[in-house]
């Protein structure tokens, strides 16, 4: 894409309002999501909490192989988060950091089974 037509491309799009424009008398002011700030560090995650984020939204729901009640090694559970298998994506640090696929891998592999969760 060329130059001009990014700069085409980015003038075209609409930009948020702002509280000074809607001083202005400009657009209405809206409120944008709550994001992370440049720099800040987010609490660390339980185990329980990524896997139901992360983990729980296909492993038991006929969409991934169950997990939990099967005593994987943690190490395989580290690997295969990282660098995917089959159908599975990798996860990036930036979405479970070290600290949390340490401590996830470790409540994975020493879990018992959910009589709630099913599939392969």
């Amino acid at each position: 894409m060329t130059r001009s037509m990014l700069i085409m491309l980015a003038a075209a799009l609409p930009l948020p309002a702002t509280p000074a424009l809607a001083q202005q008398g400009g657009a209405p002011a809206v409120a944008l999501p709550v994001r992370q700030a440049l720099g800040k560090v987010l609490p660390q995650r339980s185990p329980e909490q990524v896997y139901a984020k992360v983990c729980g939204y296909c492993h038991g729901r006929n969409v991934g192989p169950i997990i939990l009640g099967r005593g994987l090694p943690a190490e395989a559970v580290r690997y295969i988060v990282r660098h995917g298998q089959n159908a599975m994506p990798a996860f990036r640090p930036t979405e479970i950091p070290p600290a949390e696929l340490d401590a996830l891998s470790q409540w994975v592999s020493q879990s018992p089974a959910r009589k709630e969760e099913h599939g392969q």
